[in-house]
């Protein structure tokens, strides 16, 4: 038996675009928590993992860049609903044997609507801030896997990736 398709929010019974009304949801305390990862070169990797290079600048400028985009996403991201974030954070680590650096980004409000947008538009910003700090020592660069890992608040509850 196969499970039935959801209907695209985004689109009305004509099949136009619409932002989703959201007035007459109930405010909830809501989370997301997405995350990504940059795969360097071996050699691109060693110099920004190398003491002295400025780890601690290029990482904390991906950081501010991704806080920022978490702040901007209704200005990126079409049909998304302009949210207050009562938080929003952006972490790393780094994995030196796979020359990678995860990113993890953790957005919050209490609201109308979910913040799934805002931590992905986080993850995705703070891995481009990466890619072009580093482009200098590496072209080709990879961003990948970037997905939602966690939600919770609102009609449909609690959602957590399996992987």
């Amino acid at each position: 038996m196969t499970e039935p398709v959801a209907a695209l929010s985004h689109l009305d019974d004509a099949g136009q675009i619409r932002m989703v009304d959201v007035g007459a949801k109930t405010p909830t305390l809501r989370t997301a928590i997405a995350r990504g990862r940059v795969r360097l070169s071996a050699p691109a990797y060693a110099l920004l993992t190398q003491p002295g290079q400025g780890k601690g600048e290029v990482l904390n400028t991906a950081r501010v860049a991704g806080i920022l985009a978490a702040k901007r996403c209704a200005d990126l991201i079409p049909l998304c609903h302009s949210l207050p974030l009562a938080f929003a954070g952006v972490d790393f680590s780094l994995d030196d044997a796979a020359c990678t650096v995860a990113i993890r980004a953790t957005c919050r409000t209490s609201g109308q609507t979910g913040v799934e947008m805002e931590a992905m538009t986080a993850v995705s910003v703070a891995a481009l801030t990466l890619y072009d700090m580093c482009k200098a020592a590496d072209k080709g660069i990879v961003i990948e896997d970037i997905c939602l890992e966690y939600k919770s608040g609102g009609k449909s509850g609690e959602w957590r990736r399996e992987d």
